[in-house]
């Protein structure tokens, strides 16, 4: 039974009705557990000590939590993780702020006219809320079909295990072709470069810094995000434990990052250049004979394909477009190719751009043809305790497309750059009701402002979050779910890019407070609803717990192998069980027709012709990159004060030569445009930048009317998404394309 606060509860059915979910977030079914197993007795004692995972980014750092009452004492990295070894960064210790924050809304609100003329939310209860969720939903289906429905999941779904077991309570009567997340503004390519080379979307090789030689790094900035697709938390201290065995980290970015920093070597290449860049290395591996697939030989197709198609882009090629030297890139071809054991990876620097799936691509050949692709020391595949690659189906591609501007889907999943267009064009399809859950689009996609003013068109919008941001402001509903700290934990998602195995489960800290409702529990009650009045089954399900200790049960390390991993057992160890180092599991792993690996797909050939076409641009004007901070995570971390300490991080970053140049100086505003929009933003001169180069951090633009966000409004800050473009993009998948943008840049 779900125990909705009101009159209405939830018909029980049994675990076997339900199956897990898959969305790319990762299931097709149902369940998330917020299941409290300590009774309010034990969480009314006068200290207690909790073992947790940090969910706040994808490193998942153990954490040992001490409470007092109600109240978090203190928060410690746990030394017994077997994955974070006591590690933690800042944004661990904020934990207890999300959970104590006084703008975190604890009952669901609805939107009203005031006395002022403004819109305001106030407060509802639970049945009338779900109530005018499920009417607006439905009324729109029953007069304009399913497509007049709208959805887009955000960043932080994957953060919450019941985000993403049971959203399908709710979309499966839905059906809507309209949908969207942060994928398509994110890691899109690599998915899709997973889906074509190795047969599934989720099958990420990940890279083995413990035990590699030489890591060729391109545009990405693991010690401040604490690694992407790649869970690798302390890994300022693995890459010193490489540069001090004698390994090198070189490092490839138009920023000398803090990662960088570490670097035995850094190089600046220009944005959106990195496929010349990776296009030359090839050439180079085939040019100079350097190529040694070893085992992958066996299974591996299309090198005469490749070789072919690379033999123009020779290192001087590339040169002249990077800005790196024909000689320099010639050296880190033989230099990786004569390595023990070398890993290349890239990053949102490499994703988010114009040529990011080809950039992706690349990577994976590069990793293949030196045979550091499945090998100790290079690339490896995960093997998680709960398997989602053999449990969720694979992914497809471009099986339908987006009304106005025909871009692909992607595992039923449309580009969100096209999504305010899908709002505004009138027409059949046109998107009248939007759901938005875990998300804040209007800051953290292109065009923002567009879509800022195109929520406004809407019927009617309702939201899954706990804040009132500059998103959910527009929503008509906004359905809050309980705290991170007030419900169980298992991370799905992370443990597939895990750079070693480990599993753990994670207890709720406190108890769910009477009147609330885990965001698993809200899309089952609003699906039941939705379901009822448009005359559909509405199947129960069970808590997400449940179906995670069917997967542990099910999965490489359940019921038939020696470690018998099931919820219980995770409980009998709080820290974690350590499942052992990424291991070589190839050709038996592929998901692909005869287990075999083809690197040539046509689609690739085909974009090379556009790059050739479009590269020249990379070199004109000012080029616009985004930037991380360790205490940031995306637009929704800005309201926690311990976060927002010390000086102003929301500055155009630029180089001494341009501000030289066009006589600019530190602290002084300017104006900065793109054919989307223009801020104005103070400047930071910094040696750490290109020439050309300009860098803003991504996830500002807060103090807009109707948001209730104290300390983020105090630290506004300008949003970098008023300036991208939604018609910038990877024109391959549709993935928004947030660096190099062309910018212009005026004094005031």
């Amino acid at each position: 039974m779900i125990p909705i606060p009101g009159a209405r509860a939830a018909r029980g059915l049994t675990a076997t009705d339900f199956r897990p979910l898959d969305t790319l977030a990762l299931f097709d079914g149902a369940g998330q557990g917020g299941v409290f197993v300590s009774d309010a007795t034990v969480m009314n004692q006068e200290r207690q000590t909790h073992y947790r995972a940090c969910h706040l980014c994808e490193a998942i750092c153990g954490v040992v939590i001490e409470t007092k009452g109600s109240e978090v004492v203190s928060i410690k990295g746990d030394p017994d993780d077997p994955l974070s070894r006591g590690h933690i960064c800042p944004k661990a210790v904020a934990l207890q702020d999300i959970h104590s924050d006084p703008d975190r809304l604890k009952k669901p609100v609805k939107r009203v006219l005031g006395a002022d003329g403004n819109y305001q939310h106030q407060p509802i209860e639970w049945d009338e809320a779900l109530d005018l969720a499920a009417q607006g939903l439905t009324d729109t289906i029953k007069n304009h079909g399913v497509d007049a429905v709208g959805i887009y999941m955000g960043n932080p779904t994957v953060h919450n295990y019941g985000m993403m077991t049971h959203q399908s309570a709710l979309f499966r009567h839905i059906r809507t072709r309209n949908r969207f997340s942060a994928t398509s503004v994110d890691q899109l390519p690599h998915h899709l470069v997973s889906l074509w080379l190795f047969g599934h979307k989720l099958m990420f090789p990940i890279p083995d810094i413990d035990r590699t030689d030489y890591f060729l790094m391109i545009g990405a900035n693991p010690v401040a995000s604490n690694g992407s697709i790649w869970t690798v938390p302390d890994v300022r201290k693995r890459i010193k434990s490489l540069t001090e065995r004698g390994g090198q980290l070189v490092v490839i970015d138009p920023r000398r990052t803090e990662t960088a920093e570490l670097a035995t070597e850094h190089h600046a290449a220009r944005p959106g250049t990195d496929a010349a860049l990776l296009l030359a290395l090839i050439h180079l591996l085939f040019r100079d004979g350097l190529i040694d697939m070893g085992h992958l030989s066996d299974f591996v197709d299309g090198i005469d394909e490749i070789k072919k198609a690379v033999v123009s882009y020779t290192p001087e090629w590339a040169a002249s477009h990077t800005g790196m030297s024909s000689e320099k890139i010639t050296q880190i071809a033989h230099d990786f190719s004569s390595a023990d054991r070398a890993i290349c990876y890239g990053r949102m620097g490499v994703s988010t751009q114009r040529f990011g799936t080809l950039c992706q691509w690349a990577i994976q050949v590069i990793n293949v043809l030196t045979g550091n692709l499945d090998r100790e020391g290079g690339s490896l595949f995960t093997l998680p305790a709960v398997d989602q690659v053999l449990g969720v189906s694979p992914g497809g591609f471009g099986r339908h497309a987006s009304r106005v501007r025909q871009l692909p889907e992607f595992d039923r999943e449309l580009p969100v750059a096209c999504l305010a267009e899908e709002i505004t064009t009138p027409g059949e399809g046109k998107i009248r009701a939007l759901f938005t859950g875990a998300g804040n689009p209007v800051l953290s996609t292109p065009s923002g402002d567009a879509l800022d003013d195109a929520l406004e068109d809407l019927e009617f919008m309702i939201s899954l979050d706990p804040w009132i941001n500059e998103t959910t402001r527009h929503a008509d509903v906004i359905l809050p779910p309980t705290s991170p700290l007030e419900h169980d934990h298992y991370d799905l998602a992370f443990h597939v890019n895990a750079m070693r195995n480990t599993a753990r489960f994670s207890d709720a800290v406190f108890e769910k407070p009477e009147g609330s409702l885990h965001d698993w529990e809200i899309f089952q009650a609003l699906g039941e609803l939705v379901a009822g009045a448009l005359d559909l089954d509405a199947r129960q399900a069970v808590p997400p717990h449940v179906i995670i200790d069917q997967g542990l049960k099910n999965g490489p390390y359940g019921d038939n192998s020696d470690y018998k991993l099931s919820i219980e057992a995770l409980r009998a160890t709080p820290s974690g069980v350590d499942l052992g180092p990424l291991k070589s599991q190839l050709p038996e792993r592929l998901q692909t027709p005869g287990q075999r690996i083809n690197l040539a797909h046509s689609a690739i050939f085909e974009d090379l012709g556009r790059l050739e076409e479009q590269l020249g641009e990379a070199s004109q004007g000012y080029r616009l990159i985004g930037r991380r901070h360790v205490r940031d995570c995306n637009s929704w971390m800005h309201n926690f004060t311990r976060l927002v300490k010390g000086p102003q991080r929301c500055t155009l970053q630029v180089s001494p030569d341009d501000a030289e140049r066009e006589g600019w100086l530190t602290g002084s505003r300017v104006n900065i445009a793109s054919q989307a929009g223009q801020i104005v933003v103070e400047l930071e001169i910094t040696d750490t930048m290109m020439p050309g180069v300009v860098s803003l951090p991504h996830g500002y633009g807060h103090g807009r009317q109707g948001t209730l966000s104290g300390v983020a409004n105090a630290h506004a800050g300008v949003s970098c998404n008023a300036i991208t473009e939604s018609t910038y993009i990877d024109e391959l998948t549709g993935n928004a394309a947030l660096n190099g943008v062309g910018v212009s840049i005026t004094s005031l």
